[in-house]
């Protein structure tokens, strides 16, 4: 299938663009007859340096002659009937000889553009220009009418040239005839050439009334043109382009929209006006010397060329100046001794022979809170000295504006710019260097046309923040924030209100947190913000009418934190982006809750029914929280202390929900394997065969004020003794933080899970002797955030070992925690040594916890069951290798 057959089942909308790309000078019809032939001939030319390139003319050349050839050869062709399509084609082959015969590159290298439109427009067709809107249709219609009417002020203009020639001739005919009169001698014949004379005085009035009229007509037909160019700009610059640049802040702030096709179009159309204003200026010009030529004194007449040719220059001016845009903006938060990048482009670049001359663009830092920005910039340009302007060293801040012949763009893109020193204003009352704004300044000028016309030109960046410090960098997002939401198009820069709309607000925020993390947040996380912002409990929803004051924003901390609202905001939307994207986009993170909602909303769920909230209490946490059941069967909500973006980097949030056993659903009903399981961490190969592979493992640990059973490793099976914790923490701390069984007497533990475990024979059995194990064999140590080897709880206790003619000799644990903490007994005459040991070969040393009952029970645990006998073969083996699974299977099975 040809191109122009898939382009025909493109949307009209689309068909309507296209038919705009050719534009009036190329008929549609000629691309619709020679589709083919066109398309063989264009869609693989090589790409050529420039338009003046000898092979570019001698194969455009070549091309226009067959053009008109093949055109006048498919006129021919067409049916009988198609009179129609005739006139057209033969018509398009006149035109083309008459327009294009003195520069072919022009049309050769405007199909060649055309063709590739039409395959961006195939490819992306949703990114085509929406023609649908009026005013864009009114923009097109009015550059189709603007070109007509150039076309047409040039043929008239070319049409009074020749009247004036034809007037020249008859005034030289007159004064010839004149000088010749007196010279006749006969009375008829001079009379008669006095009557021929008068009569061609009286022609030549007529021919100088006629060519007055038809210059008048002109001149009217210029002041219409200028009119409808300067209404046309209007809309392209003041609408579209200043449209495009508001686009840049939201963008600043995730917005989408933000396409290249959407610049493409407007380069368009400021090309198509750059070549009408640039044509209606020759025309003024051309008038103007003719009509000094005639030499002719019209005095009821005011002359309005001069006023004409003003105003079309500064149309042009206008046009230009505007049209030297930032493409790329700079990152907007700037760091010093940082590389950053940024692109400038000229949208008229194509035109005028500006990229014959790859304009010097230079960068300079100036500032955007001392006093006005534009005001600098003009200062700037206007002294061509930036250094004097400038607030700061910017390295590689030089480059030339380079045509690419791919992109038909005139652009230059400094990607290795670097800020060495910047200068800061003296600051007033609680400003700080992250409310002071910046901006970057690209400057340059040039000659147009043929040099006679030279303009300079400056453009200056989205505000910019400068930090020194990577803990700079939220309070600086929240200047920037609030100026890419707010900022009017039209301001003082960089001014902004000190008080905004909620709602404004909430969509901006939104609008960043969707750009950060890939999803937005809902009604009712955006609701959650709005009380929390305010510090208080708001109707849903909450009227247009609410404002927010910037102080509200990111000055004044929240009740009862060391943080404001935006630092909160931020470290979420931080910790989101970088370890919770997945979840958060699948819609397994609410996130943005109160906390007594999320209880509400649990208590009615069945029990190990959890979610995920934002911890109020502590910046870039998550928390879970869910549903266990009481000693009295009732429901009970629990929370798990926050984590945080660095207990993340050990071991991910999907990793940690699937370590938690008493987790089963996700809020409402859905299994926590179906919501987390394609986040986890899958199992790794050992890096070394010869040893035995370990892993970490959350594990939920009782709170210090716990006062029932835990047993280990798993999470226990009752939480009655955990309490909701209050305001300031979204969880307890645990008592226990580690259980070790050490081998003795050198240590090697092996890790399963967040506990580690080793035991050893006793020394004092015999080779030949049946080993049994025995508290002796193992040094056991319960160690506690809340104590350490110099704990205020004293030092370690030791208890000596007993011996019975029935077993081997066994370790006496304490029957009790009151009894290790009153020191060891003494049995059988056994006496502690003076260095602490007992007398016996080997002890059991126990660090005393935080918590009493956790050891009881530990004591009771390592014991459990346990009567002497004798360890089998198997079990050494178990326990030489550090293999056990667990403490209460080497208990049991022993």
């Amino acid at each position: 299938m040809s191109l122009w057959a898939r382009v025909n089942q493109l949307p009209q909308p689309v068909l309507e663009q296209i038919r705009y790309i050719y534009g009036n000078n190329f008929p549609i019809e000629v691309r619709h007859y020679l589709a083919e032939w066109i398309e063989d001939r264009l869609l693989n030319v090589p790409a050529y340096q420039h338009d003046q390139d000898s092979s570019c003319e001698q194969d455009a050349a070549s091309f226009l002659n067959q053009l008109i050839n093949e055109l006048e050869r498919t006129a021919i062709n067409l049916p009988e009937d198609n009179v129609t399509g005739r006139i057209r084609l033969n018509e398009s082959a006149r035109n083309f000889r008459q327009l294009f015969s003195h520069n072919p590159a022009q049309l050769y290298l405007h199909l060649i553009n055309c063709l590739q439109r039409e395959r961006q427009c195939i490819a992306y067709p949703e990114e085509c220009v929406n023609v649908q809107d009026p005013e864009i249709i009114e923009v097109i219609n009015g550059l189709q009418e603007l070109q007509r009417m150039v076309l047409e002020n040039g043929n008239d203009n070319r049409n009074l040239v020749k009247d004036y020639e034809h007037l020249l001739l008859e005034i030289h005919e007159i004064t010839k005839n004149k000088a010749q009169l007196e010279a006749i001698e006969s009375p008829q014949i001079r009379e008669h050439t006095r009557t021929t004379l008068a009569q061609q005085e009286r022609q030549v009035n007529e021919t100088v009334n006629h060519i007055t009229g038809n210059r008048l007509n002109l001149v009217n037909k210029f002041r219409r043109t200028i009119q409808l160019t300067s209404q046309v700009q209007d809309k392209v610059l003041h609408k579209y382009l200043t449209q495009w640049k508001i686009n840049q802040g939201f963008a600043g702030n995730g917005a989408s929209g933000m396409n290249a096709s959407n610049l493409d179009t407007i380069q368009a159309w400021c090309e198509s006006l750059a070549e009408i204003i640039w044509n209606t200026k020759d025309q003024i010009r051309l008038a103007m010397k003719n009509k000094s030529k005639l030499n002719i004194e019209e005095t009821n007449l005011p002359d309005y060329l001069p006023q004409q040719l003003v105003d079309v220059t500064n149309l042009l001016k206008t046009l230009i100046t505007t049209t030297f845009i930032i493409e790329k903006q700079p990152p907007q938060v700037m760091k010093t001794n940082t590389r950053f990048a940024a692109t400038v482009r000229l949208l008229i670049g194509n035109t005028l022979n500006i990229r014959m001359s790859n304009p010097l663009v230079r960068v300079s830092i100036i500032s955007g809170t001392s006093y006005n920005a534009k005001a600098q910039a003009q200062a700037t340009q206007q002294s061509n000295k930036a250094s004097e302007q400038s607030c700061g060293e910017i390295m590689n801040n030089t480059g030339n504006l380079e045509y690419n012949e791919t992109t038909k763009q005139l652009s230059v893109s400094f990607r290795n710019m670097q800020l060495k020193k910047i200068k800061r204003a003296e600051k007033k009352g609680t400003e700080s260097v992250m409310d002071e704004k910046f901006a970057l300044l690209f400057q340059s000028s040039f000659a147009v046309g043929h040099g006679d016309l030279v303009f300079s030109v400056w453009t200056i960046s989205l505000p910019v923040v400068v930090i020194v410090h990577g803990n700079q960098e939220p309070q600086s997002w929240a200047t920037i924030t609030w100026d890419n939401a707010f900022a009017d198009i039209n301001r003082v820069p960089f001014q902004v209100p000190d008080k905004v709309s909620w709602n404004l607000l909430a969509e901006a925020l939104n609008t960043k947190f969707r750009a950060s993390t890939g999803r937005q947040m809902t009604p009712e996380n955006m609701h959650f913000l709005c009380e929390k912002a305010f510090r208080a409990s708001l109707q849903y929803p909450v009227s247009n009418d609410l404002t927010i004051t910037w102080s509200q924003f990111c000055k004044e901390p929240l009740p009862e934190r060391t943080f404001t609202f935006w630092e909160w905001f931020y470290a979420a939307m931080k910790v989101t982006r970088e370890h919770l994207r997945g979840p958060w986009n699948d819609g397994s993170i609410i996130g943005f809750i109160h906390k007594s909602k999320a209880e509400d909303y649990l208590l009615k769920c069945p029990r190990g029914t959890f979610l995920l909230r934002f911890s109020d209490s502590e910046l870039g946490g998550i928390t879970i929280a869910w549903v266990n059941e009481s000693n009295d069967g009732q429901p009970q909500i629990l929370h798990i202390q926050p984590f945080t973006a660095k207990d993340f980097a050990t071991r991910s949030l999907s990793d940690r929900i699937r370590d938690f056993e008493d987790l089963f659903y996700l809020y409402p009903n859905k299994p926590k394997n179906e919501a987390f399981d394609r986040y986890t961490t899958p199992p790794g190969q050992p890096r070394n065969r010869n040893y035995i592979p370990s892993e970490v493992r959350a594990v939920l640990m009782p709170s210090p004020n716990n006062n029932n059973p835990i047993s280990y490793p798993n999470t226990p099976n009752s939480y009655n003794h955990l309490q909701s914790p209050d305001t300031s923490r979204d969880t307890p701390t645990s008592g226990i933080s580690e259980v070790t069984y050490r081998r003795h007497p050198e240590p090697r533990p092996t890790v399963l899970g967040e506990f580690r475990y080793a035991m050893s024979l006793d020394g004092n059995c015999s080779s030949d002797s049946s080993p049994a194990y025995s508290g002796g064999n193992v040094y056991a140590c319960v160690g506690s955030p809340a104590t350490s080897d110099t704990s205020p709880q004293g030092p370690a206790q030791k208890f000596p070992r007993v011996t019975s003619p029935l077993q081997p000799p066994v370790q006496q644990l304490p029957a009790s925690v009151d009894q290790f903490n009153n020191g060891p007994p003494v049995v059988d005459g056994d006496q502690p040594m003076e260095d602490g040991r007992s007398s016996q070969t080997n002890s059991l040393t126990l660090r005393t916890s935080a918590n009493d009952e956790v050891i009881q029970k530990l004591v009771e645990s390592m014991l459990a069951d346990y009567q002497g006998g004798p360890v089998d073969e198997c079990t050494i083996d178990q326990l030489n290798n550090n293999c056990f699974s667990s403490s209460a299977s080497a208990t049991n099975g022993m």
